[in-house]
């Protein structure tokens, strides 16, 4: 089994495993890495282990990136934004329904990513042959969605953050509407959406906590025991972990989670 660790490539931030060699690596190190596509620039986002071989390629990290390989990444930036005006440029010419998110050549300069976005199937087989004449180079067509999208042009999310997708958010997890009602937020998708116009990913984050919170209580409006006697259950406040009971007559009083689930329980024996 070889010794591989985990690499993220390109700007889209895909993962793959990489055979290091006779390198001893650390997170966050830089590194030049053979792969399908050619040879890339990636970053060591997982630690080294053996992994039996399987229907993934494996890379091989050819080094670390070195100051003479910094300058040639530079030069490749430059050209990524020479060829991005180029791309937008076919493709209005081609007159085809896509949005152009970025382009970015590998390392070695043999292949040119184009990633878009398009609401519709594109057939893009002109553009390709135009831009394979004019930039001498292999040419890959990658459509992403809205939230890869935001993960490489990046931005500041709400909460005054740089986003999460671009910062350390490597595998997007379903986000509904139904874990924003757990967690009694605003319903107001305005508000819920990120820059990528989807339900902020951060929704998810402590949805598995306020389940737990609220686990085994009744639903708002239920009759529940409290240590003072039957009340309505009126609001959950999952943050300070108590509940408010409605008394009837405008008597309302707070009573902890843990109150409420032992007279419950007292009184189910």
């Amino acid at each position: 089994m070889p010794m591989v660790a985990g690499v993220i490539v390109r700007k889209i931030k895909d993962k793959i495993y990489a055979d290091v060699g006779r390198f001893d690596l650390r997170l966050n190190d830089k590194v030049i890495v053979e792969t399908e596509h050619g040879v890339e620039v990636g970053i060591v986002c997982e630690k080294e282990k053996n992994l039996q071989k399987g229907k993934d390629p494996i890379g091989k990290i050819f080094r670390k990136v070195t100051q003479e390989d910094r300058k040639k990444i530079a030069d490749n930036e430059e050209r990524n934004a020479r060829a991005y005006k180029t791309v937008a440029q076919k493709v209005n010419d081609h007159k085809l329904d896509m949005k152009l998110t970025c382009v970015q050549y590998t390392f070695d300069r043999s292949k040119l990513f184009i990633y878009y976005t398009s609401e519709t199937r594109v057939d893009f087989r002109e553009l390709i042959k135009d831009l394979g004449h004019i930039l001498k180079t292999r040419i890959q067509m990658v459509q992403i969605g809205v939230r890869d999208e935001s993960k490489i042009i990046g931005g500041i999310g709400t909460c005054g953050q740089v986003l999460c997708c671009q910062s350390f958010l490597r595998d997007f997890s379903s986000v509904t509407i139904d874990m924003a009602k757990d967690q009694e937020l605003s319903l107001n998708t305005a508000k819920l959406s990120g820059l990528c116009g989807r339900l902020m990913c951060c929704i998810a984050y402590e949805n598995d906590t306020y389940k737990n919170i609220k686990k085994d209580l009744p639903e708002l409006g239920s009759v529940i025991f409290t240590p003072e006697g039957k009340a309505k259950l009126a609001a959950i406040d999952s943050i300070r972990e108590r509940v408010t009971a409605d008394f009837g007559n405008k008597s309302f009083k707070f009573f902890t989670i843990k109150q409420i689930k032992d007279a419950n329980e007292k009184e189910n024996k």
